[in-house]
């Protein structure tokens, strides 16, 4: 039985030993060029991509870390992207550490000379740089090389997710530590969307990496005038679905942070922009962000979920001051000098139609004080909502000179000159309160109460409002018009009996109305008048007549209409006048001799 037994282990160590034999030959035989061929395709079929080798291959397999070292070697594309090329080397060398008790399988060194680096990603997030198909998950830890080099690689980057183009040259070296392991740095140059960067990341030893614990760098970045720096870690090493960083960028104009993330955003004057960025997966948070510029600020958190075709972000966004002078090209200096350009009252900062059309999102808006030019907004909030293209806000509000003001807006941001529209109404705004520049009193007393209903299109307020259409009316229950008014319009009021002297008496308004057709960006006063009894019923209808007002001196507008009486019970009130007014440098003008003005008491709000 023993005998048995003994004679069992003999062939079996005799197998094992022919076994060892014959890898041994077959190593020796592959390290003497023998089986190349099936060698590569091996090799292929492992990383899933295709492997070329036109120059010399060297392997020495028998030893604690084997290596290889390969020259001319072309790596094709993986099967999730289409086909093409990844990398071309001239010279490939790496060595294995090959796995024990308590330590997988590693890479000792890796280097490559003379590589050029062709990377790209498409807008679904599969990339030719992943190891493995991002679509199947797979939490397998990624090998850890511990030497690395690769001196002035040509890199040639799409990347369609973040909107990054670069063409330039990468280093990545160990520099030489006055004691321990070698850190790790990566430099890059060239052109990173149409524009030169420079940048650089400091990281821990690889010597020292380990899956248990975090893997830690820094990072620098320039470019057309800003510059992003920050730190932080990755969760595992080389595995970038998992990070955790600080980010500070300061600059000239927030717009041309594109130039270094490919994230478009406005035109601001300088800036400084802060937060910290989580990524797990398929998910990223960006918390405790604070923006600044000029005197306006912003505060808040963004979230992006980018499992789905379309990317979900939540946005929510806070401030204390918001001026529109400190957005736009005229607020970045970048604004062409003209005498239009300079009296344009709407901000022209553009939304960047692309990334609305890519993203749905839904966002919430609070603001302290808001200036859009010198109309200040208090307590403003809103809700934002993006489904596939289509931005709408409801409600907007906040409060105007002690009034409230309420807004619903819709823009069709599916094509490249977005179809808007705006529903605004303003109960009880103090007149009082209003105090236009050059003035030395309120032109106006009274509450006021408007609405506009507007359609236009364009990608800015400004653009909305040169090419606005829809009606805009208004009413004062009871009020004053001041002399100040006569100074401020920089009109002859002699012909409506409304020059007073520059501290004359007021006009008491019981009830005064007003409605303008807005089309192409031009307002045309469609009713203007006033009463000394309260709001009610009654009509009266003039024809245009000879005896208009005359423009100021002031500004080169026209200001032309008819003849209106209020209504009294008296009918002894002085007349007003309907005009047509434009906006900008263009005139919009209602011909004499046209038509019949008419005028409703009780014009609706």
């Amino acid at each position: 039985m023993w005998c048995n037994k003994f004679k069992g282990l003999i062939w079996a160590a005799a197998a094992l030993g022919a076994l060892l034999v014959l890898a041994a030959g077959l190593a020796a035989a592959i390290e003497a060029g023998y089986f190349r061929g099936p060698l590569i395709r091996f090799v292929a079929s492992q990383v899933g991509r295709t492997v070329q080798v036109d120059g010399d291959l060297r392997l020495h397999l028998l030893a604690r870390h084997p290596w290889v070292t390969a020259e001319r070697v072309t790596i094709g594309n993986p099967a999730w992207v289409p086909t093409g090329t990844t990398a071309i080397i001239g010279r490939l060398s790496f060595s294995i550490e090959l796995p024990w008790i308590h330590r997988p399988l590693g890479i000792e060194t890796l280097d490559m000379e003379d590589a050029t680096l062709t990377l790209a990603r498409d807008d679904a997030g599969l990339a030719n740089w992943q190891w493995t198909d991002p679509r199947v998950p797979d939490d397998a830890l990624l090998p850890l090389v511990r030497r690395l080099s690769v001196p002035s690689a040509r890199v040639l980057l799409q990347d369609d997710t973040r909107h990054l183009q670069f063409d330039g040259t990468v280093t990545v070296r160990e520099p030489s530590p006055k004691e321990g392991p070698p850190p790790l740095r990566i430099e890059g140059t060239g052109q990173l969307n149409g524009r030169l960067v420079h940048f650089g990341i400091d990281s821990e030893p690889l010597a020292t990496a380990d899956h248990a614990k975090p893997y830690r760098f820094k990072f620098e970045e320039q470019s057309s005038g800003s510059q992003l720096t920050g730190g932080g870690a990755l969760l595992r090493p080389f595995d970038f679905r998992l990070i955790d960083a600080e980010f500070t960028a300061t600059g000239q104009d927030l717009e041309d942070l594109y130039f270094l993330t490919g994230v478009k955003l406005i035109n601001t004057g300088r800036y400084r922009l802060a937060g910290k960025v989580t990524r797990r997966g398929t998910k990223t948070r960006f918390t405790d962000l604070a923006a600044s510029s000029g005197q306006s600020d912003a505060h808040g958190s963004v979230s992006i979920d980018s499992s789905s075709d379309r990317p979900q972000l939540d946005i929510d966004l806070n401030s204390q001051l918001l001026r529109f002078a400190d957005l736009g090209l005229r607020a970045a200096g970048r604004e062409p000098e003209s005498s239009i350009a300079a009296s344009r009252l709407m901000s022209d900062a553009a939304l960047a139609l692309r990334t609305w059309r890519r993203d749905d999102a839904v966002a919430s808006f609070r603001a302290r004080r808001v200036e859009v030019g010198s109309l200040p907004v208090q307590d403003v909030a809103a809700a934002l909502a993006v489904d596939h293209g289509v931005l709408t806000v409801k409600p907007l509000t906040g409060h105007v000179f002690e009034g409230a003001l309420t807004a619903n807006v819709r823009a069709d941001l599916t094509t490249d000159d977005p179809a808007d529209s705006l529903d605004l109404k303003i109960t009880d705004l103090n007149l009082d309160r209003y105090l236009p520049r050059g003035a030395e009193e309120p032109p106006l007393q009274g509450l006021l109460q408007a609405r506009a209903l507007v359609k236009g299109h364009g990608r800015s307020l400004h653009e909305f409002a040169s090419s606005a259409d829809g009606t805009l009316s208004a009413a004062i229950p009871h009020g004053a018009i001041r002399a100040a008014l006569a100074d401020l319009a920089g009109l002859d009021l002699r012909a409506i009996d409304l020059l007073f002297s520059k501290h004359g008496p007021d006009t008491p308004v019981r009830c005064g109305v007003a409605s303008f057709q807005a089309h192409d960006g031009m307002l045309a006063v469609q009713t203007l008048g006033y009463r000394r009894s309260s709001c009610g019923g009654g009509r009266a209808r003039c024809p245009f007549n000879a005896a208009r007002v005359r423009p100021g001196l002031r500004q080169s507008r026209t200001i032309q209409g008819c003849r209106l009486w209020s209504i009294d019970d008296g009918g002894q009130d002085p007349p007003l006048a309907a005009a047509a007014i434009s906006v900008g440098a263009r005139e919009t003008i209602l011909p004499p001799g046209r038509g019949i003005c008419a005028w409703s008491a009780a014009t609706p709000i």
